[in-house]
């Protein structure tokens, strides 16, 4: 079952989703990576001896860095997503994390997943803190995926690592442009 508490049409996504829109894929791999490490410990808490989320998340990496070809990031994202239907209904936090890490590895094929990656994790982090009120929780968390997605619009051409070929196009809404990857 898979329950969300935002969706796309939530007013309080439309900033991130503005943001989302003008960014090459490369930077919203560079995000979705880190907002992933910034999740996945609430599944590790809950299921210390599952990987597959984990192993979701390398595959993303290996992938957007040319390291592993995209049949096997696939599978490691539907493992993931495996990994979150069983963790099942009374571990709602987990569920949302495990569907993060395969929409981390949908970011890297395309740049329409990178939304899903901050509905599963606001969700995961609300439910994770449940003690605390939601809007709170959203509002701090939305604060902060913003603000990491403004760190790497700006950044993105000093990461170091030598990108996968397909991710050297990036889009944008106007043009498309070849960019040279830098290397290891």
């Amino acid at each position: 079952m898979r329950k969300l508490l935002v969706n796309r049409d939530s007013t309080f996504l439309q900033p991130i989703k503005k943001l989302i829109e003008n960014q090459k894929r490369r930077t919203l791999v560079m995000w979705t990576l880190e907002c992933a490490e910034g999740v996945l410990p609430i599944f590790e808490s809950k299921f210390p001896n599952d990987k597959r989320p984990r192993e979701a998340l390398e595959a993303a990496k290996s992938w957007a860095f040319g390291q592993i070809k995209m049949p096997v990031a696939k599978k490691a994202a539907h493992a993931a997503h495996n990994a979150a239907t069983e963790a099942g209904d009374e571990n709602p936090a987990a569920r949302a994390t495990a569907r993060t890490m395969g929409h981390v590895v949908g970011t890297v094929h395309v740049k329409t997943h990178a939304i899903g990656v901050v509905m599963y994790a606001l969700t995961a982090f609300v439910y994770e803190n449940i003690q605390k009120n939601a809007e709170e929780v959203i509002a701090e968390k939305c604060d902060w995926f913003c603000n990491r997605l403004k760190y790497w619009e700006k950044n993105i051409d000093q990461v170091e690592k030598e990108w996968a070929p397909f991710l050297l196009k990036d889009t944008h809404p106007n043009k498309e442009t070849k960019i040279i990857s830098k290397k290891k």
